[in-house]
């Protein structure tokens, strides 16, 4: 009798795990346009710039039209392959520019690990602003019965976190770009360290361009939420087929 529901809860565990990673698998497949037209807005530093984009329809269509559908696809294998380095490499082919950055500028902060501060501190400030204001709202939200009203009170809190973290981390963002990104002068190291690269792109391009790519960044967040709603909503039910079963046992 004990062995049966043993089984079927590691079986319904597999089933979980499948469907949580297949529903990241595809969000990130689908939306990883939008982070590369993100990183693109972040790189552009003038309106004279050869890669400058004039808005949001005019970067998809010079992507395309200059590189493909599978202009969208660079730096995709990163995010697949792992959720925190996701971003840290924007180039076709992962491995063999990894390999080339480790022989030529080694493991440091100048080489692989160039951008470490700023990304550390895009990761810190979003889920610091982002599981601090949703649950501190959805606290204050009292619970609705209705399941599909439910899941929307949790996908409009969780939307509207993390368009105001976004908003507040963004300047990471620019500044782990910017460190990552060809630099201005080929053989030249203009930005090295992520605030002074925030300071240097506020005194030489102004306020607004630390929130270069938020839109695409803000447009993003939707698919990303419902992932997590439906993740949460599958542990929830995992949890009590888990306890439905020990109930049977006993």
């Amino acid at each position: 009798m004990s062995a049966q529901p043993k089984a079927g809860f590691a079986r319904e565990a597999s089933r979980q795990i499948l469907a949580g990673g297949s529903a990241g698998l595809v969000e990130i497949c689908l939306m990883h346009p939008l982070d590369v037209v993100k990183t693109r807005f972040q790189i552009q530093r003038c309106a004279t710039d050869p890669n400058s984009y004039k808005s949001l329809g005019d970067s998809f269509r010079t992507i395309f039209r200059r590189e493909g559908l599978f202009g969208f696809y660079k730096g995709v294998l990163p995010p697949i392959l792992a959720e925190t380095p996701k971003r840290a490499v924007k180039q076709p082919s992962t491995m063999s520019y990894a390999r080339h950055i480790i022989k030529t500028e080694g493991l440091g902060l100048q080489g692989l690990n160039k951008g470490f501060t700023a990304t550390l501190g895009r990761h810190g400030v979003f889920n610091m602003v982002y599981f601090g204001f949703y649950y501190n709202v959805k606290n204050i939200i009292p619970v609705n019965k209705d399941p599909t009203l439910e899941f929307l009170r949790k996908f409009g809190i969780g939307l509207l976190s993390g368009t105001i973290a976004s908003v507040i981390n963004i300047p990471f963002d620019v500044a782990k770009t910017r460190i990552q990104g060809p630099q201005p002068v080929p053989g030249q190291i203009k930005y090295r360290t992520c605030f002074k690269t925030m300071a240097t792109v506020y005194q030489e391009e102004g306020i607004l361009a630390l929130y270069k790519g938020l839109l695409p960044k803000i447009m993003r967040l939707g698919p990303g939420v419902l992932s997590c709603c439906g993740v949460k909503y599958n542990e929830k039910a995992c949890c009590e087929w888990t306890v439905q079963a020990k109930q049977k046992c006993e």
